[in-house]
């Protein structure tokens, strides 16, 4: 837990720089889902397709650790009574410090490639974490952005974007502001580009802020999540793209995340969805 401490004090000095709260006080707190109005606020607040079933997620090692992302959400779904395991169809397309730029689109929306049997309704996209950082990568974030929006949409499929976390430390690029570079570049190209949002970012500051002491990242590196990071991250997914609380869903992996985690963890992503979209809890 030692490494989370640094990490308390720059969601402090996040709200200090938003003006949400005085110099004299020391609750640490961030531009969450609580506040993300004073972010930017998001155009697409849900999808076309109520409940797709064959979905696409395009990124990194933030997708693929811990079993992968999309195993996760495809269980909650399950789990949540929407669908029998045998009606969906996930897939994950990761390389290893990946920018998004760096997958082949094309190859990955015909469908006999992946071996399914018709087009992603939804393809979920995410950047490298370092895409916020400069203007060169955010640049070229929004052109990828823009160009793989048209091929998805072309391929029958609506884009969706995945807002990353940001870095806690050890990670030598760690800024305390990190998230409001992050925040802005999604919702801002999401917003160009008529894509859903999903602010897995925010999720993660808003934990933080409740529970300054829960360990999200690992601690090794400050960047990679930790099981209840993905857990986290899961949920909020599934809150997103399927319109539906968590909580309350009996899913955790297997008996390895804590129910009172879970639940905790289902709460902080229902809550931050329904904020960051407008919509009721």
């Amino acid at each position: 837990m030692e490494v989370l401490k640094p990490a308390t004090r720059a969601i402090a000095a996040l709200l200090l720089a938003s003006g949400t709260i005085g110099a004299a006080q020391e609750t640490p707190a961030a531009p969450t889902a609580s506040n993300a109005d004073q972010i930017a606020k998001p155009r697409i607040t849900q999808l076309s397709v109520a409940r797709p079933t064959h979905i696409l997620f395009v990124g990194n090692s933030y997708l693929y650790y811990n079993d992968s992302l999309h195993n996760h959400v495809e269980r909650m779904a399950v789990a949540a009574g929407l669908f029998k395991s045998s009606d969906l169809t996930y897939k994950s397309a990761t390389i290893g410090g990946a920018a998004l730029s760096d997958h082949n689109i094309d190859h990955l929306l015909v469908p006999k490639n992946l071996r399914i049997d018709r087009p992603f309704e939804v393809v979920i996209m995410q950047g490298g974490s370092a895409a916020p950082l400069s203007k060169k990568r955010r640049k070229q974030f929004g052109e990828t952005v823009a160009l793989y929006a048209r091929k998805v949409r072309a391929a029958g499929g609506e884009p969706v974007l995945y807002m990353t976390h940001a870095y806690v430390p050890p990670h030598p690029g760690y800024r305390s502001d990190m998230i409001q570079d992050i925040s802005s570049m999604y919702i801002g190209t999401g917003n160009k580009n008529d894509a859903l949002v999903i602010p897995v970012g925010l999720a993660f500051e808003e934990a933080y802020r409740r529970r300054p002491d829960i360990r999200l990242h690992e601690s090794f590196d400050g960047t990679h999540p930790s099981m209840l990071g993905t857990y986290l991250a899961a949920c909020t997914v599934f809150a997103s793209i399927y319109g539906a609380s968590p909580v309350g869903n009996d899913y955790d992996y297997f008996g390895e995340v804590p129910k009172n985690e879970a639940l905790f963890l289902q709460e902080v992503a229902q809550d931050t969805v329904a904020k960051f979209y407008g919509r009721d809890r």
